[in-house]
């Protein structure tokens, strides 16, 4: 009977791509058919789900006209790799994927930043599970938590975990490949290989592609995953990447500022996927751990803060914590620089400006989307590198609303507009006050953002 289905497959073999018969078809396997029933094997369930959308109907079409009869099939998994998915052979839980034979012996060491580690990281009742998570993923890469997804608003440390993750699976496997990119390089390096392959009609350029992204890396780390949103031939090619990755049991950290089911303009196939593994959020920190992370930096930095500076901050800077530790060392360098101690005078005057906006709630992030959503522009063009016109006004203006409205430096906004030199921000704000003495239109716009910012 194995042969009735072995031929049976042969039958559609033809009407396949090869690289489909070897990645989709061929891993199926038949475990058995009696009694009208076919029993199968497949490796995961997206591997299932693919091969019953786009191969068994026809399959079973050929068995039923060589047979005369009709079948029902049954499936077993191979692992448990998604919620909702009947696990009938166990994983081996707790034990790594070891390193393919064609491995190298000794791979660089990732691009990770030094100081976003573990022990780094303070540890509160608002990020305790993603925490928890990342640990669990860290000590036991591809095994049921795969992908782990890891959301959460800006500056809440879910880059930190990101980090964190990468480090300690190379200190335990030093011979994997630890791959760490932003999104968007990933869409950067994809539309850069496609131009290059259209340039020089040829196909090394996507090849290489995706060795770099699919074949290379035994751990892949993907921060701002969002960044894909409208993005069609990205999401398509970052969905097969996924696939390739996950069926060769390697594994996938994606961080997000939102839940899958919340990102617009991603594909549903996508979002289902980011959902397959476990999921964990960031949440804004609580006054107890803010202090914490702050006594934390200062010990790091060499800052002698006492407790009640550290109350202070942490009582008045309360949504981002990349915010509270830029204060801190804004405070320290105010204290430095005048030759006096850290005291809580000294800080309410050094940050007066930023307290005030803190205490507000008006950030960077609030003006850029307000600016975006005003011109129509995408918040991700606003902060890139784009200069038309179409572009280029908006993000002058959103510059200037970022100097009156948050008070932060001329440094800290252009590193928020992709990391736009503190020049760049002077000369954008200096052109917006310009055009509101002198042209009535921009005068108006400005001033009805303005009017809109300032809302509670």
């Amino acid at each position: 009977m194995f042969e009735l289905w072995t031929d049976a497959v042969r039958s559609i073999e033809p009407l396949v791509k090869p690289a489909h018969r070897e990645l989709w078809l061929r891993p199926i396997e038949c475990l058995g058919i009696d009694d009208g029933r076919i029993r199968l094997r497949a490796p995961n369930r997206y591997h299932k789900e693919w091969f019953e959308d786009n191969f068994l109907s026809s399959i079973l079409g050929d068995i039923q006209t060589r047979t005369q009869r009709s079948f029902t099939v049954e499936f077993e998994i191979a692992e448990d790799d998604g919620p909702g998915c009947r696990t009938k052979k166990e994983p081996t839980v707790g034990h790594p994927r070891p390193p393919s034979p064609a491995a190298p012996v000794s791979v660089r060491t990732p691009d990770l930043v030094d100081r976003y580690t573990f022990d780094k990281f303070v540890v509160g009742p608002t990020n305790q599970f993603a925490h928890a998570a990342a640990r669990m993923v860290a000590e036991t890469p591809a095994s049921r938590w795969n992908p782990l997804f890891i959301y959460g608003g800006v500056g809440l440390g879910k880059t930190h975990l990101l980090h964190a993750i990468g480090h300690e699976i190379h200190r335990q496997h030093p011979e994997w490949l630890v791959s760490f990119i932003t999104c968007e390089r990933f869409v950067t390096d994809f539309i850069g290989s496609m131009m290059h392959q259209k340039r020089s009609s040829g196909g090394s350029s996507m090849e290489e592609f995706r060795a770099r992204y699919r074949t290379a890396p035994d751990v892949l780390l993907v921060d701002d995953i969002q960044f894909l949103s409208n993005k069609d031939s990205s999401q398509d090619e970052f969905f097969h990447t996924f696939n390739v990755l996950h069926y060769a049991h390697k594994q996938i950290v994606l961080t997000s500022d939102k839940l899958p089911a919340e990102l617009p303009g991603v594909e549903d196939r996508l979002r289902s996927r980011f959902t397959w593994g476990l999921i964990a959020e960031v949440e804004t920190p609580d006054l107890e751990t803010r202090v914490a992370i702050l006594k934390r930096k200062s010990e790091s930095e060499g800052v002698d803060l006492p407790d009640e500076v550290a109350l202070y901050l942490a009582a008045h800077i309360k949504t981002n914590v990349r915010e509270l530790e830029g204060a801190l060392l804004r405070l320290a360098a105010r204290a430095s620089f005048q030759g006096q101690p850290i005291s809580v005078e000294l800080a309410r005057d050094a940050l007066a400006k930023l307290i005030a906006s803190a205490s507000t709630g008006l950030t960077i992030e609030a003006v850029q989307r307000e600016v975006a959503a005003y011109f129509d522009v995408k918040l991700h063009d606003l902060k890139g590198p784009k200069r038309h016109r179409a572009v280029a006004h908006p993000r002058m203006v959103a510059m200037y609303l970022a100097r009156k409205l948050t008070k932060m430096s001329y440094p800290e906004i252009g590193s928020r507009f992709g990391g736009k030199d503190h020049s760049t921000v002077i000369s954008a704000v200096r052109k917006i006050e310009r055009l509101c003495t002198e042209d009535p239109s921009v005068r108006s716009v400005v001033s009805t953002l303005e009017s809109h910012l300032r809302q509670p």
